[in-house]
């Protein structure tokens, strides 16, 4: 006993791994088990030493042991008197299994005088339940060490061979110590031993005794007892009275008497057993006697005969004297005859035969099923032998009627043993038991009940149910009572053989009714006869199934009459009969229909009479449960008619109404209840009407009838439940059954699965009990018996017998528990969503005083040992109540809070806990990171470093949760039997909550903990094989945890502060090509899910993996550096498996769970699509498979928006990215045909459900509505929408198709462009339908960049489409005034930029199809004059890029309208002048915002409130560093507000350039006006006023020559600014972008300077030439042109000097669209640009 250490297992902990319940499960662990145990079983009670001095010296010198233990040890021993170092081994059992406080409250408690008295009496039960399971263990080893079908059968064999040689010799020994031991007192044991804990001592003695018989008894069963011993064993029991002469019988009280009675059963058991009859039957057969243990002792046979002569004063002395006589009688027939007849005597006085029954019943009940069915293959060989040896008669002493009841009810008692019934009918009738089915025969019918009990005991499997049919079937004699002899019945003379002179009928019953004839002339053997009447046996043969049918007939007949009471003994035994050969063989249930049918009116003619018979309405209501069993509807239907179940009088409607129980009625059974069972005090029709209807709605009837079941489940909830523990019971243990039995029904229906339920308003079955359950008492029941406390059933559960089978008070107390944990569960899971709490919701939460409320009671059960599944449950219903309650579970622990982690972290930690309970602690821990803040603290229990309350370092505490995870995640724990896979799941599961949580503090301490990352990322390198059955689920799941928690680590931590380790990982991960592997598997796994047909079995696994490397890759994308992904090659391979399995999983979908992966695989597509431009742009074609699963997809039956919507997106990246792939062309036709089927499609859902909406008045946003009688599903108008990107796919596919021959061929099949047309006219006027109005004008601005699509977009109707509906979109609807311009940004989806794209599509119209278009673009220009106008003055007063935008696009309109100007004169003259005018203040506008920047600033800062937002600018122009959200800081807004002043610079600078383009064609040519003469002035308005101020920002200054001439100095000032590189601070355009950028920039001013010097060429020239303008005027001209030219030009050469760009005229603008060349960009390059040579030309011409 040196090692005191904790490696030492308790024995309840070895029963528990004995039994299975533990993690050691497997074959070889159980036998290392028995064999490092083996001498302490082999010990047994012996193992426990007295106390002694030298234990005591050793234990203090033991320097492992705390002072304090061993003090409180030595206190142990004197209590318990046992050795010193067992006392403090046991502590230390003690505190790690049972202890219920923490380590700290330990030193209190053992300081404290009163606190450590309590724990010493606790630790005396603790003791002595070690003491017990030891016994068990052994108990244990004997029940299986020859059961084949156990497990562990060999292991357990060989340990009892080991054990076998002085096994019993020291349990006997042990056994005598026990029952002459002297009780404890405080004298001898310390003041603590009270008469109370003398009592316990006691109770505690007397179930060792018991459980050292038991093992006594089933070792003798399997191994032989010597004579010797058998003599021994005799004196021994005499001695001590069979259990009745105890050594402290002073301290038995009744409560004890079971098991003093137990002590008898088992001492004569083995006795019996040890006289081995069944060998002596074996020997007497085959005339062997000698053969016999017992026929070579003839001096122990003596000393027997003389010691059994003195017993016969108790009556556990009858079976063994019945045995001896039986023994002396066959080995000595001669000798003792006068011995035998006395002992047998002795035996029949002692009524030996009620005795056994007795006997069996008790063992029955209580025992292990092992013991009582061993003993009842004991007694079966004594009956056998004894009713074969003797006469029948010769055994019936007294009360002949009295015995043979006994001797039958002994004989039921033991056939019902397994096997013994097959066995009985294998025998020779004329042999044993078989001679009493001989005489119960003899008496049937007059005597029914002994028959069908015995056959009823014989009833055991199929085979025997066929036998016992067939038996019944075929009958030879009918036996009948005559009180006088019939009138025609002949006799002989001495009146023993009668016979029949008529056939009779032999039930008074009408014609045409099931009944037997007796025929004439039968002779019958009168069996009894005399002048009390005769009994005669007919030899006659009919079937006994018949005769049970007219049985039952006539107690229908009788049933309102006095006789009903003798009927009913009658026909019970029959329905137990039909009970017992239904349950076992249901084939057999249709021939015995005639009888079957009638239980329906059985039960309602019974019901309904006075005092029903309870007994027999039990049996029918029992048969007809296994009836129901198989064919519930039927059952159903019957019995509505028989008024026996409760009912509802009027209609179910609503659900208060319906749980009010307003309008039901009771029933028969209801009335039954309340009248005669509850008075009474016994419930078996209650336990068979429980019965029935849980097997009622376990038989998945429809609705419809288990709608009717409703009246029967209001009885149940609000009648039963809520009072039956109220009730009056007769029988211990009624209760608990009714309880469970309930509780079980409730349970089947909340099982119902939800098909079942239609969702119609009126109440059902399950929402009636969810109801009922969240909102009345029997809510209030189910938490009074959650209530019951870990406390309680641990009382229960020591107060019942030592080996208790399942049918204990305990176990059914457990399972009643067991069941509330699980509907309280599923009512919280199922309970319709309220803002309301429920009652039942406040039950289980509310704070109750002195730590009583329920979440501590749930909490506690996690000390409960016996039954793993109790706590688990616990735990599982405290994680739903952490889920949705609103309350602190840790608030509601209060004290108890760190003794219940303690207790958590104990069963987490220990390695031989069973799993499963491990898992589900590792779950609400999980969901506890989330929703218990405080809870989870207390896990974690993280203690801060060195002390320092600001320090944010943490240590892990001793009693941290993440001990035990990291332990379960270390990777050289991975296979043991205590980490399993799922275990392992579990743990990471918990990981990824901290981390999704953001539970910083742990995170940071995991992080730092050496090998965490390398033991985390260990499962992602292990070899799967893709979907075999070999992989685990959970493997899978947690290889996703395991991909998300790194993943989540990447995008939170900074890439600098990543572990080592961690990336070190990532480099072996990328190193040993784990991303091809994952992605390979992922692959596979997606294509398998495709192959198969009806889905796939782990689903939701594969589904967690996939999305968890979905996130992975999206991750790389971003992060590819620190994750090691950055070789082209490895993600082109990622690529192309991300498209074949988004390809498997869409081209052909065969299920549900094909498109839930395949809609995955696609969102991932579409990421690395945008992500991994280069890569996918080398990647072989990649267009065909996306056409090949869009065509797929757009085929297919279900609902799959989202799909289309990713795989439409995905078709536009790759068109961006790869184009047709280097002209081929081929996808092209097809791909074009179904986008435009589409389109068609949704424009016209589109149309339809724009028309409902403004019909019904519902805005946009309430499209979710599901009261639209629309064809298609409502069709919503969203950016990523199917029908948006189906327009723009069309668009790209337009753009791909560069001559149009395509477009044309499919818009002449599908009619695409009037179906968009017409919903985007509808849009346009109902102001509905914005992205999808705004793709569809993208496409046609695409479409007419060619003649061809130009003209089809013209020929469809686009000005009608446009118009005037166009209108409304700008127009205010209450009064049709304009509306203000927009200062949103012009990126943002709005109307304006609906109306800006078509003002750009009337543009291109017109540029392409010039005359062909003039007169549309006429009415267009007409319609909205107000607003063209309005526009270009805006640009004056509203800076904001949205309107600059608008501004551009009008301009450019107005650009290609100018080439039309004779037209636009006919038509429009006012309108042309009016345009003319703005784009003059235009020019001087721009032109002044321009000059000043400054002011340009202020005036941002003023009309908007503040800068403009950067980051706006155009495409081209967009800088190349992000600007910040926020600027933090005077400097980085300062920055910011100049780049957001340079992006309005540019917006101006285009304008400029295009409106000087357009005003070129409204001033004469220059050539023209300079050679000839004869031109007609009159057709050029004079557009600038002869004035050369400086330009004024003030409507009332008309433009001048002066605003063209600082036009031109700007441009040139702005070319000088970019040119210079060393600008101090980024306020120059130069810092805007790189230097293509700046390079289109310089052509644009250039462009515009070039205009500008034309514009004033030409205007000067027509101004000379004007004959109204003064002579002085015109001087003054010239010279201001001069000079101011000849400055201008002597700048420009400068400039030229330095390297300009020369004139880009002949180029297009960098604007959309290109301008016309100005006529001097034909020139040569020779000398000087060509412009240039234009002004000089002109300078020359005006000096002269």
């Amino acid at each position: 006993m040196a090692d005191l250490g904790m490696s030492v297992r308790s024995c309840r902990e070895l029963w528990t791994i004995l039994l299975g319940r533990s993690a050691l499960r497997e074959p070889a662990q159980i036998e290392a088990e028995l064999v490092r145990h083996w001498d302490r079983l082999h010990q047994g009670l012996s193992y426990y030493k007295p106390p002694s001095s030298s234990s005591a010296a050793k234990l203090k010198e033991n320097k492992d042991v705390a002072q304090t233990l061993k003090d409180f040890g030595l206190r142990i021993s004197k209590l318990l008197g046992l050795d010193e170092q067992q006392s403090v081994q046991l502590l230390q059992c003690y505190l790690q299994e049972d202890y219920r406080g923490t380590r700290d409250s330990l030193k209190v408690v053992l300081k404290d005088e009163r606190q450590s008295q309590t724990l010493l009496l606790k630790i005396a039960d603790y003791y002595y339940d070690e003491r017990m399971c030891l016994l068990r263990c052994v108990l244990l080893l004997l029940t299986y060490f020859q059961d084949e079908r156990h497990p562990y059968r060999a292991e357990y064999c060989s340990c009892v061979n080991k054990l076998e040689k002085d096994l019993v010799g020291k349990y006997q020994s042990q056994f005598e110590k026990l029952f002459k031991a002297e009780a404890p007192t405080w004298e001898t044991n310390g003041n603590l031993m009270t008469e109370r804990q003398a009592a316990l001592w006691f109770l505690q003695c007397l179930r060792e005794q018991s459980l050292l018989l038991e093992i006594i008894f089933l070792y003798y069963a399997y191994f032989e007892m010597s004579p010797s011993d058998l003599l021994s064993f005799t004196k021994m029991f005499k001695e001590e009275g069979f259990g009745l002469r105890q050594t402290n019988r002073h301290l038995v009280d009744k409560s004890m008497d079971a098991l003093v009675d137990r002590i008898g059963y088992l001492s004569a058991l083995i006795l019996v057993e040890g006289m081995d009859i069944d060998f002596l039957h074996k020997c007497a057969l085959e005339d062997s006697t000698e053969q016999h243990q017992f026929s070579s002792a003839p001096h122990i046979i003596k000393e027997m005969d003389q010691l059994l002569l003195t017993l016969g004063d108790i009556s556990h002395h009858g079976p063994v004297l019945l045995a001896w006589v039986l023994l002396r009688h066959t080995l000595r027939p001669d000798e003792s005859n006068p011995v035998i007849r006395r002992i047998g005597n002795t035996a029949l006085q002692l009524d030996v035969f009620k005795y056994i029954s007795n006997m069996l019943k008790g063992l029955g009940v209580s025992g292990n099923n092992c013991t009582a069915s061993t003993a009842k293959m004991c007694i079966y060989g004594l009956l056998s032998f004894v009713i074969t040896s003797f006469e029948e008669e010769s055994l019936q002493g007294g009360d002949v009627a009295t015995q043979r009841f006994h001797l039958i009810d002994a004989a039921c008692e033991v056939l019902s043993a397994p096997n013994l019934a097959e066995v009985f009918w294998e025998m020779k009738p004329d042999m044993g038991l078989g001679m009493i089915l001989d005489s119960a025969v003899g008496m049937f019918p007059h005597k029914t009940g002994p028959l069908l009990q015995l056959l009823t005991a014989l009833l055991s499997n199929k085979s025997t149910v066929k036998k016992v049919y067939n038996f019944l079937d075929k009958m030879s004699f009918y036996t009948q009572a005559y009180k006088h002899k019939p009138s025609d019945v002949l006799s002989k003379d001495d009146e023993t053989l009668w016979r029949r002179q008529t056939p009779k009928l032999l039930y008074p019953l009408g014609a045409g009714q099931t009944n037997l004839w007796m025929p004439q002339g039968i002779l019958g053997q009168v069996v009894m006869g005399g002048e009390q009447g005769h009994v005669v046996r007919w030899d006659f043969s009919y079937s006994a199934w018949t005769l049970f049918t007219c049985e039952v007939e006539m107690l229908l007949h009788v049933v309102s009459t006095a006789d009903v009471v003798a009927h009913c003994t009658r026909v019970k035994p029959i329905l137990d009969l039909v009970h017992k050969i239904i349950s076992t063989d249901w084939t057999v249930s249709d021939c015995l229909l005639p009888l079957t049918s009638r239980i329906y009116m059985l039960l309602q003619r019974l019901t309904s009479v006075i005092s029903p018979p309870v007994d027999v309405i039990a049996s029918c209501v029992s048969c007809l449960s296994v009836l129901a069993a198989r064919m519930p509807g039927k059952v159903w239907s019957s019995l509505q008619h028989t008024g026996f179940l409760p009912f509802a009088a009027n209609a179910l409607t609503s659900m208060a109404r319906c749980a009010s129980a307003e309008g039901m009625k009771a029933g028969n059974y209801g009335n039954l209840l309340v009248q005669i069972e509850q008075p009474g005090g016994e419930y078996a029709v209650t336990i068979a009407f429980l019965r029935l209807i849980t097997t009622l709605v376990k038989g998945q009837l429809g609705s419809t009838q288990n709608r009717g079941l409703i009246p029967c489940m209001l009885l149940v909830l609000k009648e039963m439940l809520p009072t039956y523990h109220k009730w009056r019971y007769n029988t211990y243990g009624v209760r608990e059954r009714i309880g469970c039995l309930i509780l079980e029904l409730i349970h089947a229906i909340l099982n119902l699965s939800p098909e079942g339920e239609d969702q119609s308003s009126t109440p059902t079955l399950q929402s009636l009990c969810i109801y009922s359950l969240a909102n009345t008492e029997a809510g209030q029941a189910v938490v009074n018996i959650m209530g019951v406390g870990v406390d309680t059933i641990d009382v229960v559960l020591a107060a019942q017998p030592s080996s208790c089978g399942a049918e204990g008070p305990g176990q059914i107390l457990i399972q009643t528990v067991k069941l509330a944990f699980s509907i309280t569960n599923n009512v919280i899971r199922l309970k319709p969503p309220s803002d309301a709490v429920s009652p039942l919701e406040q039950a289980l939460t509310q704070h109750g005083g002195h730590g009583n409320n329920l979440i501590v009671v749930l909490a506690k059960y996690i000390y409960h040992k016996h039954d793993p599944a109790l706590p688990r449950l616990a735990v599982q219903l405290l994680k739903r109540l952490a889920t949705v309650a609103p309350m602190s579970v840790y608030a509601c622990l209060g004290s108890d809070a760190a003794a219940i982690r303690d207790a958590f972290l104990t069963r987490l930690q220990s390695r031989t806990e069973d799993m499963r309970i491990k898992v589900m602690i590792l779950e609400f821990l999980t969901v506890a990171v989330e929703t218990q803040p405080g809870l989870i603290e207390l896990f974690l229990n993280l203690e801060v470093k060195d002390g320092n309350e600001g320090s944010k370092d943490f240590l892990l505490g001793e009693w941290s949760c993440l001990h035990v995870v990291l332990d379960l995640i270390d990777s050289k724990q991975r296979g043991k039997y205590w980490c399993p896979p799922l275990l392992h799941r579990a743990a990471l599961a918990f990981l990824l909550a901290l981390w999704q949580d953001r539970r910083e503090s742990a995170i940071s301490v995991l992080r730092r903990k050496e090998c965490f990352w390398g033991n985390l990322i260990t499962p992602l390198f292990g070899a799967l094989a893709p979907h075999s059955d070999a992989t685990e689920p959970c493997v899978l799941e947690t290889c996703a945890f395991v991909m998300k928690i790194v993943g989540l680590e990447i995008y939170y931590a900074v890439s600098g502060s990543l572990e080592t380790s961690l990336k070190d990982g990532l480099q072996r991960f990328s190193s040993a090509r784990r991303y091809e592997f994952w992605s390979q598997y992922v692959k596979s796994v997606v294509s398998h899910v495709a192959e198969t047909e009806d889905g796939f079995c782990y689903f939701p696994e594969t589904r967690m993996l996939i999305s968890a490397w979905r996130t992975l890759l999206i991750l790389s994308t971003s992060h590819c550096d620190v994750m090691r992904l950055t070789e082209d090659s490895t993600k082109l391979k990622l690529f192309m498996d991300v498209l074949d399995g988004t390809k498997a999983a869409l081209a052909t979908p065969t299920s549900v769970a094909c498109l839930r992966l395949g809609s995955m695989m696609a969102t991932l597509l579409l990421v690395l699509l945008k992500q991994w431009r280069s890569v996918v742009s080398t990647a072989p074609d990649i267009l065909a498979p996306l056409a090949l699963i869009l065509e797929s997809v757009l085929q297919a039956d279900q609902q799959m928006e989202r799909t289309k919507a990713k795989i439409f997106s995905a078709l536009i990246s790759v068109l961006q990215i790869q184009g047709l792939n280097g002209g081929d062309i081929s996808q092209l036709p097809l791909l074009l045909l179904s986008v435009c089927e589409t389109v068609k499609d949704e424009a016209l859902g589109l149309i339809y459900n724009t028309r409902h909406v403004n019909q019904t008045g519902d805005t946009v946003e309430d499209e979710d509505n599901m009261e639209t009688e629309s064809p298609h599903s409502p069709q919503k108008d969203q950016r990523d929408g199917v029908c948006v990107l189906a327009l723009h796919l069309a668009k790209e596919l337009c753009l791909a198709d560069e001559d149009g021959e395509h477009w044309i061929a499919v818009m002449r099949k599908v009619p695409v462009l009037p179906s968009v047309l017409n919903a985007v006219e509808l849009s346009l006027r109902s102001k509905h339908n914005l992205h999808f109005t705004e793709a569809a004008l993208h496409l046609l601005l695409t479409l007419a960049r060619t003649p061809q699509g130009a003209a089809a977009v013209a020929g469809a109707g686009i000005t009608q489409t446009i118009c005037l509906p166009l209108l409304s979109v700008y127009e205010d609807a209450s009064n049709g005034a304009l509306q203000n311009f927009s200062r949103k940004s012009q990126d943002a989806a709005c109307w304006p930029g609906v109306y800006r794209l078509c003002m750009s599509l009337m543009e291109s119209l017109l540029k392409t199809l010039r005359y062909n278009f003039i007169n549309e673009a006429m009415d267009f220009v007409g319609v909205h004059q107000e607003r063209i106008l309005q526009c270009l003055d805006a640009v004056r007063t509203v800076q904001s890029l949205a309107c600059l935008d608008e501004a551009d696009h009008t301009v450019g309109f107005l650009l290609q309208l100018s080439s039309f100007c004779k037209d636009w004169q006919f038509h429009l003259p006012k309108l042309l002048h009016d345009v003319q005018v703005n784009l003059c203040y235009l020019c001087q506008t721009c032109t002044y915002l321009l000059r000043s920047k400054k002011m340009l600033h202020h005036y941002l800062q003023a009309k908007n409130g503040e800068a403009p937002p950067p980051g706006h600018l155009p495409k081209t122009q967009r800088p190349p560093q992000a600007l910040p959200k926020e600027a933090a800081g005077g400097g980085e807004r300062e920055e910011a507000e100049q780049k957001a002043v340079l992006v309005v610079q540019c917006s101006l600078l285009k304008i400029l350039s295009k409106t000087l383009a357009t005003l070129q064609h409204f001033t004469p040519d220059c050539c023209q006006i300079l050679l000839d003469q004869t031109m007609d002035l009159a057709e050029y308005r004079t557009l600038f006023v002869l004035s050369f101020t400086t330009t004024a920002f003030d409507p009332d200054v008309a433009p001048s020559f002066g605003t063209l001439l600082a036009t031109i100095n700007v441009a040139l000032s702005l070319l000088s600014e970019m040119e210079k590189k060393k600008e101090p601070v980024p306020l120059s355009i130069g810092s805007l972008a790189s230097s293509e950028e700046i390079q289109v920039l310089k052509s644009l001013l250039m462009f515009s300077m070039e205009n500008c010097f034309y514009v004033l060429i030409s205007q000067a020239a027509r101004c000379l030439k004007d004959a109204s303008i003064l002579p002085r005027d015109k001087q003054r001209l010239k010279q201001e042109l001069s000079s101011e030219l000849s400055t201008l030009l002597s700048s420009l050469s400068r400039h030229f000097r330095r390297g300009s760009p020369s004139s880009p005229a002949s180029g297009g603008l960098p604007s959309t669209q290109p301008k016309p060349p100005t006529p001097g960009s034909k020139a040569s390059h020779e000398g000087q640009e060509p412009f240039i040579q234009l002004v000089q030309a002109f300078i020359r011409l005006v000096q002269r």
